[in-house]
């Protein structure tokens, strides 16, 4: 599926399914409010209106359902008719699996999704992880046809109308950074090491308009990045700190997304072992999610200052390496003994949100990064885990997440219990727990969180992506499609604006939004 590309269209068009196979998807009870009329040119002459309904009336998801209509060209498949509080409306990992397991096979195939207008982000993306577009399997290097998929929303409900160009667009846009994270992730680090990934950071530059800034190797530790340089001084390819900046005119607050980019993580000298060292090329999910997201959002045009950092470095075993018991000064001017060398993503984020802070002035500094094993065990395989200095951008992110597919479920934050399990008798702190089993995931969100400081008083959130960063053994794309929900309240787009849990939307009168632009902040 590599060489897949995907077009969202406001009408597919007619042909004959045997020359271009389709799939309709979408909950029983919308598939029935299909008219045969829209689907008639799809299906003909290979598929009768008594052969259609009859396919309706056999479905039984439980959670799903399939069923074909003509050979294996066409099929029909229903989403699970309702789904939890804690679930995305949109069912979204639902529409990835079986888009992988019930769209046909050809050059040129069809998805007609039916949803209501405010399920349509959530299922874009969901749709586009099921393309991924990284391979090297040699029989795919051997083909060399350019494959299509075109997807078609069918809207019910309240506000079904057309789908408009802009919000196409936005599908385009909010996809493609989808699958553009998809690809890093499962990128392997032979391909994909610090110096390549900053080549995708300027390549995104480029497209955008804007000049990375870059600072490396020696540099880092010149400048005082010592959790940075700690981390990746070992590696052949130096680590590296690179910002992309969006500041237009008329921007109310600055907005700072940091991701953790450690391109492989052998753990350092606490080294990992045989079994849980494989798939550490998805440790820099939250630095790729970001600039999927970053590319996306100013795309789409964005109101505020907003800063993209990329904390980036190879945690690698060699002569330079990071020893256990070594204390490091990092850019906040803190210091911290070492005692877990495998504990290395909160150092890299700790001098990118000190630097968020410090040197762009962030009002809102987001982290995201794949940084517990824990996580999986706290919030599950398909849940991010939020935590904040801010109950309604805790609110905010749950939301969010259910908006857009991209689930999140909060952990607990409270410092002054937690935070005493970093004590260090000769540092400020160490970097690793006392106790792993008192909320591990929850105490390494606090180390990052006091490089800015607990009485900081700005918003902070830490999103933990370990787990559903990867589905199986691909990437997911996970948190580009959270990021431009979550800060959709301060972008242009009429789509984005729609499916934000934060100030403004869509449906509020002209007058409204414009009066206080700093109502982006709340709920």
């Amino acid at each position: 599926m590599a060489n897949v590309q995907l077009e969202f269209q406001a009408n597919a068009g007619e042909a004959d399914p045997q020359n271009r196979p389709l799939l309709v998807l979408g909950q029983l009870h919308n598939l029935h409010r299909l008219p045969w009329a829209q689907l008639r040119g799809k299906l003909q002459p290979r598929v009768t209106e008594e052969i259609w309904q009859s396919a309706l009336s056999t479905l039984n998801p439980n959670p799903t359902d399939s069923c074909p209509l003509y050979l294996n060209y066409a099929t029909v498949a229903a989403l699970p008719s309702r789904v939890s509080r804690h679930n995305s409306p949109s069912a979204a990992q639902f529409i990835t699996r079986l888009v992988r397991n019930c769209l046909p096979g050809g050059v040129n195939r069809c998805i007609v999704m039916v949803c209501e207008r405010s399920e349509v982000f959530a299922s874009a993306c969901a749709l586009a992880r099921a393309f991924p577009l990284f391979t090297h399997r040699s029989s795919a290097s051997r083909r060399t046809e350019k494959k299509t998929v075109t997807v078609e929303f069918f809207l019910v409900g309240q506000n079904n109308g057309p789908m408009e160009l802009a919000t196409l667009k936005c599908l385009a846009s909010a996809t493609e950074g989808v699958r553009l994270a998809a690809r890093i992730v499962d990128t392997p680090c032979n391909e994909m090491n610090t110096d390549n990934f900053l080549e995708e950071i300027k390549k995104v530059g480029k497209d955008l308009g804007i000049t990375p800034t870059i600072i490396r190797d020696e540099e880092l530790k010149e400048r005082g990045f010592g959790g940075i340089y700690g981390v990746g001084k070992a590696a052949l390819h130096p680590p590296a700190l690179a910002v992309l900046s969006h500041t237009p005119d008329g921007a109310t607050q600055t907005i700072a997304w940091v991701g953790k980019g450690i391109v492989y993580d052998t753990g350092g000298l606490s080294i990992k072992g045989k079994t849980t060292m494989p798939g550490m090329k998805r440790d820099c999910g939250g630095a790729a999610a970001i600039l999927g997201a970053f590319k996306a959002t100013v795309k789409q045009g964005f109101k505020d200052n907003l800063h993209a950092v990329f904390c980036l470095a190879e945690n690698a075993v060699g002569p330079r390496a990071t020893r256990p018991d070594d204390i490091h000064v990092l850019y906040s001017g803190k210091t911290v003994e070492i005692n877990n060398t495998d504990a290395e993503g909160r150092l890299i984020l700790a001098d990118g949100v000190a630097y968020a802070c410090k040197d762009l002035g962030a009002d809102i500094i987001l982290d995201m990064a794949t940084l517990t094993g824990a996580q999986g065990i706290a919030t599950g395989k398909y849940h991010a885990a939020v935590l904040t200095n801010n109950e309604e951008w805790e609110k905010a992110c749950v939301k969010a997440g259910r908006n857009c597919g991209d689930l999140v479920h909060p952990l607990v934050y409270c410092p002054e219990l937690h935070f005493s399990e970093f004590t260090s008798a000769v540092a400020d702190m160490k970097n690793s727990v006392a106790d792993r089993d008192n909320t591990p995931s929850s105490c390494a969100g606090l180390f990052i969180a006091s490089h800015i400081g607990f009485d900081w008083p700005g918003v902070w959130v830490h999103i933990d992506i370990a787990a559903p960063v990867h589905a199986g053994e691909r990437a997911t794309g996970y948190g580009v499609a959270l990021l431009l929900s979550l800060f959709g309240g301060a972008s242009e787009d009429p789509l984005l604006n729609l499916v934000s849990p934060l100030g403004c939307n869509g449906d509020s009168p002209p007058e409204e939004m414009e009066r206080d632009s700093k109502r982006r902040r709340l709920v």
